[in-house]
């Protein structure tokens, strides 16, 4: 199998860079046949990374520890599904998984548009047979997923070898969260292709109507809702398994995956002001490609071990072909946006200030000062080290100080931007529509000072998030009751109709809701509190609320790996609420201890339990106690935020692939 997964990578090789001379030439009308030899070449590669992938999957699947990749991820006793799964656990295995979702990609943008924009397509179909080309290069010369463990023999010969077991798989990466996170995330990072593809066509083309946006917003949809889930799982998994209380430290490869979102969360805003105005045309074109060029960097980040990161793979060369890479996106773009800055003139001018398409202007502008921002602590270590020999650590304190405030801002446009109306809004109306939705944000910043609660960000969050809700629920309201006026149905019928009749504009709305939620989660941070207890069978600890009592200390012996687990009975306010065995790991192949941690988590807090080692005289169980308001509402958050954008994906009509505004 691995002498055919390697075939094949040189097949994808040799096809894609076949495909974009192919469909350099069939860009004239008179040479069209080349132009579906080209598109063939996308689905060919799509095969053969199909081909090489289970090639992977099998050796994987068996245990073939004479391949370097099997024996450093995997070993014999881990269970199968981290064995299939461990093929993104490395650096060789996630680029030919980045490379089989953009061949997909490829085929399906390929397949469902080869007629509709034949202009276009000659540069759409190149710049993925470019990309995928590139990933090609670097699974043949640079970092092949089959290469063979060999030794060398006193007599100087070589010969192939094969360890006994294996290395084992990272214990962080055992966990349910990490068998999606990653392909969800990669799904979103190749996604955001699709929409630098067309807008790039549409440059060198000079067709740039919004031939191109209808094309693609759906799939920017489609990339930008991986990626959000993608960080959402990500944040879980750092929570229950990394062990430190918290589901976001702004780590350099967390900060990779965010940036790309903000850009093109910016984009999908901004991109109806085109539709409707015909304005912003240039900073659309910017936004996506800075949501490509950062997906590229993101994936740069991971690789090339320029930066500390629990994510990130080890040091590898692989960084400079990045690196070259991005330089050459960033170039063809800036050159085709500049000679194409007169077609990209706005057809319309802001009419005030009060309106719609001035908030979303403040929006995108936030939006993009965050990601800079984001994107300056993370690469600041890497400039300081070049500037002046030694790295200046970025931490959460810098990111904090920049980004809560920005973020409430962006959280009160969310609420603010759907009162006012396209070109102008009166301050009567807006007054009107504000009353009672500002009333209900100072009444819960009162209660909330009142109970005690001093945080200001805390409060602005959580006020301003009650403003935002009010509204949203406010325009489900009016629309609801004047459908009830002309239709026989109920109130929550109506609601339904409501919705499924205008799905991005509602779709969105729910999103909106979910970012309250999401912001929610967040303000709880200010009130996290934590305590430590040395506990023994018999004893119990006080915290808060809660009585810990320790029943019992076991020592476990599986295959994959060694544990000590503490069962802990919990008590709110003096009643049993239940169990909870945190567990302290030590993975055999590998080496390495994990904590698993045990999470009681309500609506309102989530009382979180770390077994963190054991006492100098070894009778007692160290036990780490966090108490984490709100937790929840940032998962149940994410999950609305799901719903939200599958519902903006939907047509508003069964069989039609457009969506109005």
């Amino acid at each position: 199998m691995a002498n055919i997964g390697s075939f094949a990578l040189l097949c994808i090789l040799i096809f894609s860079a076949f495909g974009v001379v192919a469909a350099m030439i069939g860009r004239r009308p008179e040479s069209r046949h080349f132009l579906a030899i080209a598109q063939r070449a996308v689905y060919n590669c799509a095969a053969l990374y199909i081909i090489v992938t289970a090639s992977m999957l099998y050796l994987l699947w068996i245990s073939d520890f004479n391949y370097a990749y099997v024996a450093g991820h995997t070993n014999r006793d881990l269970p199968i599904f981290y064995k299939l799964t461990s093929i993104w656990a490395g650096q060789e295995g996630s680029l030919v998984f980045w490379g089989l979702l953009l061949s997909l990609y490829g085929t399906a943008v390929v397949a469902t548009n080869r007629k509709r924009f034949p202009e276009l397509m000659p540069y759409v179909t190149t710049v993925f047979l470019s990309t995928i080309f590139f990933f090609a290069t670097l699974h043949v010369f640079v970092s092949n997923p089959f290469n063979e463990l060999m030794t060398v023999h006193a007599d100087g010969s070589i010969v192939s070898f094969a360890p006994v077991d294996g290395q084992g798989l990272n214990p962080l990466l055992q966990h349910w969260a990490m068998i999606i996170h990653p392909p969800l995330l990669y799904l979103g990072y190749v996604g955001c292709i699709v929409p630098f593809a067309f807008a790039l066509a549409a440059l060198i083309t000079r067709r740039l109507s919004s031939d191109w946006i209808q094309a693609t917003r759906r799939w920017t949809l489609v990339a930008w809702l991986f990626l959000g889930v993608g960080i959402i799982l990500g944040a879980k998994w750092a929570y229950v398994e990394l062990g430190w209380g918290g589901y976001w430290g702004w780590d350099p490869v967390e900060n990779a995956s965010l940036m790309p979102w903000l850009a093109m969360t910016a984009f999908l805003h901004s991109v109806m002001i085109q539709e409707r105005k015909g304005m912003l045309k240039v900073w659309n074109m910017v936004l996506v490609t800075l949501g490509f060029v950062l997906s590229i960097f993101g994936t740069f980040l991971t690789r090339s071990g320029i930066v500390s990161s629990v994510h990130a793979f080890a040091q590898s060369s692989i960084g400079t072909y990045f690196a070259v890479f991005l330089v050459v996106i960033i170039s063809v773009s800036a050159y085709f946006i500049i000679i194409r800055l007169p077609d990209l003139k706005s057809e319309n001018k802001l009419d005030s200030v009060i309106s719609r398409e001035s908030s979303f202007l403040f929006n995108n502008l936030i939006l993009l000062g965050a990601c800079f921002a984001v994107l300056w602590g993370t690469i600041f270590p890497i400039i300081s080290e070049a500037v002046q020999g030694h790295k200046i650590t970025v931490g959460a304190p810098f990111f904090n100080r920049i980004n809560v405030p920005v973020g409430i801002f962006l959280l009160l446009l969310t609420g603010v931007g759907p009162l006012f109306a396209w070109r102008r809004t009166s301050l009567e109306s807006l007054r009107r529509n504000l009353l009672v939705p500002v009333s209900c944000a100072v009444l819960v910043a009162a209660v909330l000072a009142i109970l005690g609660y001093r945080d200001t960000y805390a409060l602005m969050a959580l006020s301003i998030g009650t403003l935002v809700a009010v509204t949203i629920v406010f325009e489900f309201y009016r629309g609801a009751r004047a459908r009830q006026r002309n239709t026989d149905e109920n109130f929550p019928l109506a609601v339904f109709h409501l919705t499924m009749k205008n799905k991005r504009r509602y779709g969105g709305y729910i999103v909106h809701m979910a970012i309250v939620m999401l912001f929610t989660g967040f303000a709880g941070g200010a009130f996290n509190a934590e305590s430590k207890a040395n506990l023994q069978a018999g004893e119990e600890a006080h915290f808060k609320r809660y009585t810990i009592k320790c029943q019992k200390l076991d020592e476990i012996d599986t295959p994959n790996y060694l544990a000590e687990k503490a069962s802990l009975q919990i008590l709110r306010d003096g009643r049993d609420i239940g169990m909870m065995y945190p567990e302290r790991r030590m993975y055999k192949a590998s080496q390495q201890p994990t904590t698993e941690v045990a999470i009681h988590s309500t609506m309102k807090e989530d009382l979180y339990l770390v077994f963190a080692g054991r006492t100098d005289d070894e009778q007692r169980a160290i036990i780490q106690v966090y108490l984490n308001p709100l937790v929840r509402w940032v998962w149940l958050g994410g999950a609305l935020f799901v719903l939200g954008t599958l519902i903006a994906l939907m047509p508003d009509k069964l069989g039609t692939g457009r969506s109005r505004a």
